[in-house]
């Protein structure tokens, strides 16, 4: 029984997490959703832009402090390790939830491009920022990434294996292409508004901290393997001039 409830727990929290990332691409894009980063909630501009920020700090605190290593062993000192993922998982995805319902709208217009072919190099960038996003996933481990693995050999009995640490195809561009992803659709739009701006100002600034932190992470968990991965292969930039040869595993 257990074992069955480790389970479900983990589909329920990959179900939340699927709702709260295809909302995100109708939130980002003002797509097929009833709030958008567009049109949130009715505020004064004050109270607009101290409750974004809120929204948008929970979020990057949560995501950052859970994903250290020293928050890791102390929280599975009481959440089993198989649900630890799924857990992180499922309270990302609530305050993404809770970001979407509480947004405010900022209307105020940056730029509005109405050129045909400069609105649809835009919206071309935009839904090719996601499909990175989603394709670098499972470059990596999708299922693991997002806890389903570590619930399926649960129920299995079986423990995770260490897959090691691999750069395939993106990987082998960019150090992080699903954030390099990020940042693409968070800024291609062909009407930028205020409200669009701050988000992806925001959003942009913490990637560019966490990966800051994640990176000391790796160095201390992978040692010389990661530091020459990180000398031969840029960051978020592709130059072409460069070339790796990070050890593929």
């Amino acid at each position: 029984m257990k074992r069955y409830l480790i389970f479900g727990y983990g589909a329920i929290s990959y179900a939340v997490f699927l709702v709260a990332f295809l909302y995100a691409i109708g939130f980002v894009g003002g797509i097929l959703v009833p709030r958008d980063v567009d049109h949130g909630l009715t505020a004064s501009l004050g109270e607009a832009v101290v409750v974004n920020v809120l929204l948008l700090t929970a979020f990057a605190l949560q995501h950052s402090v859970m994903a250290r290593p020293g928050f890791k062993r102390w929280w599975t000192r009481f959440v089993p390790p198989s649900i630890e993922r799924s857990t992180y998982v499922w309270l990302a995805s609530a305050v993404l939830l809770l970001l979407y319902w509480q947004w405010r709208t900022m209307t105020a217009i940056i730029w509005d491009v109405h050129q045909p072919v400069a609105r649809f190099v835009m919206w071309a960038m935009f839904w090719l920022g996601w499909a990175m996003v989603f394709s670098a996933t499972f470059m990596i481990n999708h299922f693991e990434l997002f806890g389903l693995q570590q619930v399926y050999r649960a129920w299995r009995g079986k423990p995770n294996p260490d897959q090691g640490f691999r750069t395939v195809l993106l990987y082998r561009l960019v150090r992080h292409p699903l954030m390099l992803g990020f940042i693409i659709a968070f800024w291609a739009t062909p009407t930028m508004t205020a409200g669009h701006l701050l988000f992806a100002v925001a959003t942009t600034g913490y990637i560019l901290i966490a990966l800051q932190l994640e990176e000391h992470d790796l160095e201390e968990a992978l040692g010389d393997t990661y530091r020459d991965y990180r000398r031969n292969v840029p960051k978020l930039v592709p130059v072409p001039h460069r070339r790796h040869h990070a050890k593929l595993t």
